[in-house]
């Protein structure tokens, strides 16, 4: 059963029980009042005839019972002997000991129902004098029938209000999840055509918030899969050319060999020694820019990695040492604070030691690159040439080098991991000019000065 279906029946069904118990209230109602109205006829009826012929036994049996138009009244006389007189012609009025109590003085008077269903009556009886008691009955014919009426009338009625109930639930339920249906064939759309073209949103109530939220959804897709495909362009153009003149070398390489071993002229020993240190230089800026691509490919920490409370000045202090070894014609001046942040241990000192490494990168020889942690922020500046003013907005964009850094070696991705770790982090990245000359960039991370 579809939903619709299922919200159509759900006010069908609350429908016909609030109109089963209207229903039934109302019957309840209309019976007992009239049931009253009928007992109170009855006593009123009864009470007006004592002190009349009628409540004379000698003089009612002589009255013909055509003449009272009693119909489905019946009117009588009960003796406390038990004897009853009745009009000449007519039917006794019921009587049992109920009557007869009242006749003895027993009692002040009497009502109840004498039989049933068709034959049932309502029976009244007054004091008449010393000795005797006025009974009436009535047939409660008359008001079955009116309640009969009052049933079918109500059970039609009823079941009319349950049917329109149930076209308007469906026709409710067809407005209100008009906007499901467009998500639900939007998200099919995606699954069957791959396109990510937003849905209208329509209001602001509970399923117009829905459709907005699955329009961000959907943008984020979008913005997912571009930067995945500009990921994908970029990395393809930065590998082409290492791999272009690693190819280049390795033919070279080749078509030495195949010289010696045909007896002609082969390079110098000095020219292949230079290509062999050429094709492990490229290969190991391969393996760099590979490694690089895969870090900057995952859009969010992987799932075996557990976050962790560190001290960012100790992983910077590791980060600093490596460095170091790796530039040891470059000063460093250090100076960290304690800084406590939750986070991925081997990000955070891959995102130091790339700022660290592009900081000894652009510092001249015997230069001094400055590091400073104060307050979750780690600052490094070097001596270098600075960032263009034209430069700054792009520098952590991936694979990005400007036209300084285009003859020098790297991959242009250290900068944009930098940024995505401080991203992931809850932190962020800036450059600017150092104080002294230089460049200086920042990462900053949340967190606190104790542990």
């Amino acid at each position: 059963m579809t939903l619709r279906a299922r919200i159509a029946l759900l006010v069908a069904v609350a429908c016909a029980l609030v109109v089963a118990a209207v229903s039934v209230a109302a019957y309840a109602t209309v019976s007992r009042q009239l049931s009253q109205q009928l007992d109170d006829a009855l006593v009123t009826r009864a009470e007006s005839a004592v002190g009349s012929p009628l409540s004379d036994p000698s003089r009612l049996v002589q009255v013909p019972a055509e003449a009272l138009g009693a119909g489905d009244v019946r009117i009588g006389l009960v003796r406390a002997d038990g004897q009853q007189f009745f009009a000449r012609g007519g039917n006794p009025a019921p009587f049992g000991q109920s009557e007869i109590a009242v006749a003895r003085g027993e009692s002040d008077s009497s009502l109840r129902t004498d039989g049933r269903g068709e034959s049932a009556q309502r029976v009244v009886a007054v004091p008449a004098g010393q000795g005797f008691a006025l009974v009436l009955a009535q047939s409660l014919e008359p008001l079955d029938d009116t309640l009969d009426r009052l049933k079918l009338v109500l059970a039609v009625v009823g079941g009319i209000g349950v049917v329109v109930a149930g076209l308007v639930g469906l026709a409710v339920a067809r407005a209100s999840l008009r906007p499901v249906e467009r998500l639900t064939s939007a998200a099919e759309r995606v699954a069957l055509t791959g396109d990510l073209a937003p849905i209208e949103v329509s209001g602001t109530d509970e399923l117009g918030r829905l459709a907005a939220r699955f329009n961000e959804m959907l943008a984020a897709l979008t913005e997912s899969r571009e930067r995945q495909r500009q990921l994908v362009a970029d990395a393809g153009h930065e590998l082409r050319t290492p791999l272009t003149s690693l190819r280049t070398n390795l033919d070279l390489l080749a078509q030495s060999d195949d010289a010696a071993a045909a007896g002609r002229a082969t390079l110098p020993p000095n020219e292949r020694a230079d290509l062999l240190d050429d094709v492990r230089a490229q290969v190991a800026e391969l393996a760099v820019l590979v490694g690089d691509v895969v870090e900057l490919a995952r859009d969010d920490a992987p799932a075996a990695t557990v976050a962790e409370t560190l001290d960012l000045a100790a992983v910077v202090e590791r980060s600093v040492e490596r460095v170091r070894r790796r530039a040891p014609s470059v000063d460093f001046d250090v100076q960290l604070a304690p800084w406590w942040v939750v986070g991925d241990p081997p990000a955070l000192e891959r995102a130091a030691t790339n700022l660290l490494d592009n900081a000894a990168k652009w510092s001249p020889p015997e230069g001094t690159i400055t590091v400073r942690l104060i307050n979750g922020h780690l600052y490094v500046a070097d001596q270098g040439p600075g960032i263009a003013a034209e430069d700054l907005p792009h520098v952590f964009e991936r694979f990005y080098r400007s036209a300084d850094a285009r003859g020098t070696s790297g991959s242009g991705l250290g900068l944009a991991i930098v940024q995505q770790v401080a991203q992931r982090h809850g932190g962020g990245v800036a450059a600017g000019p150092a104080p002294g000359g230089g460049a200086l960039l920042t990462l900053r991370l949340p967190g606190r000065a104790y542990a």
